[in-house]
């Protein structure tokens, strides 16, 4: 056996066995669980690895490439630091790897064909940076607090005390205005023991310990908006919280993930590509830089950082990848921004650490995944969160991850290990995707811990009558339409109506793709008031008319654009003040620099021109007036069904009766369910009430 000695902060050992991506290698020296290592290949290349084990002279190792040409015998270089991320200006906009290799300039270094070994520095050091002093000689700072700061991108990105350090410091200086490199010092600090410390605009930090150095942690409270109405109204995001989509291959999880990337109320975008097909994570990183980001105009990716990993990479860069992109996300956290971290997927982040598991004669749980499944799983999700940095701003990392369960089975292992642990779940039906019902979330298995933006009686009444109308539906398939009462019959005819007209939406249209919060309560009340009136059919066929031309006056009112005037005045009172409370209200445009670090890109110029074209687009597609639809809704409702297309027609004037009502009902006295027997609203006891003469009078 080779010697084995310190070199500085360089441990040695040689490799004993290799097997797949784990190697074992015997040393020495001191060595801990986690560091990071290098194996020397014979031609030269230097393969990392991480220590996943420690046994008494021998280090498990996963090595992040390929094994193939290492030998037993070969040398191994240990070194006393952590598997860390590279933080500081410059990340936003860019592609990494599990590893932080900047993907693009990794290609022009090494070509298409990467090299064994090959590697490159996350961060420009030869780029110049802006640099503007905040902090003053003699000032006292503590981790995290901001020293300067330097633009990027549309924020302006603060250069913080490094996170490692612990105590008071003193600023004995701080470099003056001007542009610097992020390797050049640009303050020195006096620790508690009476040391020099330098600071650069670069910093690092372990990427599996969580980063977060705040004067306290906060529960999260504040919806966060994605303008996707089924999930704003009916199964709610918090800022700061956690959620999970769950769903069959094929049933839209990618899609959503990118719809929510560029229309949701958030600073900055963290997406991993977590050992996805590399089809998958070809058309996103195509796709992303083309997305415009409604924001302010220009590409998403301004805002986006993307850590990929496809399914043909090694096992262990999937676990690495996962950890790196959100060690980025608390980052942007620190620097005092909102940030959506969205895994894809973890089914095979958790596929890794069962293939790892077995390499490591582990004792298996439930169809072979690790016995610690869960807890993994629970620490990452635990990264998310609220926090209230030192200087009284608010931050937030909320976390999202979709699950791709074999044959959309909920009940398998990871899924079931997500759901403990998330505050709301988006499960992704095969049925509604087959049928072409976007977003393919499943209202009724779908759930949510959080408030909305909508009342949450409101959302139950709305559950209510999905449930009911799914129970028909079934009693339907079985007994037919011929065996199903009207008023059975009118309530199916509701739910569909729901369903059609508001929870299903068009993505790729550039107004029903993305509904503003005040749009959606708006409307949702609307909904309710259709929904709430007890219609009096006399035939199946008439109801089925009369909810088509209702539901399609409210699927041409959601291409229709917004028109804020409707809205009363008072309506809009309880959220200015919040505002004026100091509630955190991060995509409100009117913020000062004070209250966050966001950048107001967008001129008066520019602005108004954008106007002008949506509303040119407008007249070319011929899209309908938002007031005058609201109108014809109001008629319907006022009317008792009867719409101004509908008084027109030749049948509605001979048999006007036909389309009046009972004065407005609630669909349901309460949310909870009823049997089958009861579907009509009724109970078991209550006997039918019939319209009277004189109120099918027109």
């Amino acid at each position: 056996m080779a010697s084995n000695f310190w070199e500085g902060s360089i441990v040695k050992g040689q490799i004993v066995s290799v097997f797949g991506n784990m190697v074992i290698a015997e040393t020495r020296g001191r060595i801990v669980k986690n560091s990071v290592g290098f194996c020397h290949r014979f031609d030269g290349a230097k393969l990392l690895c991480e220590v996943i084990r420690v046994r008494d002279h021998l280090a498990d190792l996963q090595v992040f490439e390929e094994t193939r040409g290492l030998r037993i015998g070969d040398e191994v270089n240990f070194q006393e630091e952590m598997l860390s991320a590279k933080l500081g200006p410059g990340l936003l906009g860019q592609v990494y790897d599990g590893l932080q290799n900047p993907l693009p300039q990794l290609a022009e270094k090494a070509g298409y064909f990467l090299k064994p070994g090959s590697s490159v520095a996350p961060l420009d050091t030869q780029r110049k940076w802006e640099w503007v002093p905040k902090a003053a000689p003699g000032e006292i700072v503590f981790a995290g607090d901001p020293l300067g700061k330097v633009p990027e991108s549309i924020f302006e990105h603060p250069i913080m005390v490094p996170f490692r350090w612990s105590g008071e410091f003193k600023v004995e200086s701080v470099a003056k205005a001007g542009n610097y490199t992020i390797e050049e010092d640009i303050a020195t600090l006096i620790d508690p023991e009476g040391q020099k410390r330098t600071v650069r605009m670069q910093q690092t930090w372990p990427v599996k310990r969580a980063l977060c150095v705040a004067r306290r942690r906060l529960l999260p409270a504040d919806p966060l908006v994605t303008r996707i109405r089924i999930i704003d109204s009916m199964y709610p995001v918090a800022r700061g919280g956690t959620y999970c989509i769950p769903g069959p291959f094929g049933a839209g999880k990618t899609v959503l993930q990118q719809i929510t990337s560029r229309h949701a109320e958030i600073d900055v975008v963290i997406l991993t590509a977590c050992g996805e097909r590399a089809g998958e994570v070809v058309d996103t990183l195509r796709e992303f830089p083309e997305l415009e980001d409604p924001r302010t105009g220009r590409s998403l990716m301004e805002r986006t950082i993307i850590v990929c990993n496809t399914s043909a990479m090694p096992v262990a860069a999937r676990d690495a990848s996962v950890y790196t992109g959100i060690t980025l996300a608390e980052y942007y956290r620190q620097a005092g921004l909102d940030v959506l971290f969205l895994a894809d997927s973890t089914s095979r982040w958790a596929q890794a650490m069962r293939e790892i598991s077995g390499r490591l004669e582990e004792i298996p749980g439930e169809e072979a995944f690790p016995a610690y499944l869960e807890s993994r799983i629970a620490s990452f999700y635990e990264r998310a969160g609220v926090i209230q940095l030192r200087d009284g701003r608010k931050a937030s990392v909320t976390i999202g991850g979709t699950v791709s369960p074999a044959g959309g089975n909920f009940d398998e292992p990871v899924t079931q290990a997500t759901v403990k642990v998330v505050g709301a779940f988006h499960g992704l039906s095969r049925d509604r995707s087959d049928a072409r019902r976007y977003p393919a979330i499943d209202p009724l298995d779908s759930w949510s811990k959080y408030t909305g933006i909508i009342a949450p009686e409101k959302v139950e009444r709305v559950r209510s009558l999905l449930q009911h109308g799914d129970e028909v539906h079934q009693m339907m398939t079985v007994v037919g339409e011929e065996g199903t009462t009207i008023r059975d019959f009118t309530l199916m005819l509701k739910s569909e109506f729901l369903d059609s007209s508001y929870l299903q939406q068009n993505a790729f249209d550039r107004i029903d793709g993305a509904t503003i919060r005040e749009r959606q309560q708006f409307v949702f009340d609307k909904i309710l008031e259709v929904l709430d009136l007890e219609f009096e059919f006399e035939a199946k066929d008439e109801a089925r008319s009369i909810m088509m031309k209702i539901g399609n006056l409210f699927r041409d009112w959601n291409y229709a654009p917004w028109d804020p005037s409707v809205i009363d005045a008072r309506e809009t009172e309880p959220s200015e003040s919040n505002a004026k409370d100091g509630n955190h209200d991060s995509h409100n445009p009117d913020k000062t620099e004070q209250d966050n670090p966001r950048a107001d890109i967008i001129s008066d110029e520019d602005k108004k021109a954008n106007k002008n074209d949506d509303e040119r687009l407008d007249r070319i597609e011929g899209r309908g007036d938002f007031k005058k639809i609201l109108a014809e809704i109001d008629d319907f409702i006022g009317g008792k069904g009867v719409t101004t297309t509908s008084k027109m027609d030749g049948e509605a004037k001979e048999k006007p009766s036909s389309y009046l009502m009972q004065k407005a009902k609630s669909v349901t006295t309460d949310a909870r369910p009823r049997s089958r027997r009861t579907l009509s609203g009724r109970g078991p006891d209550e006997e039918e009430e019939l319209p009277s003469q004189e109120d099918s009078k027109p």
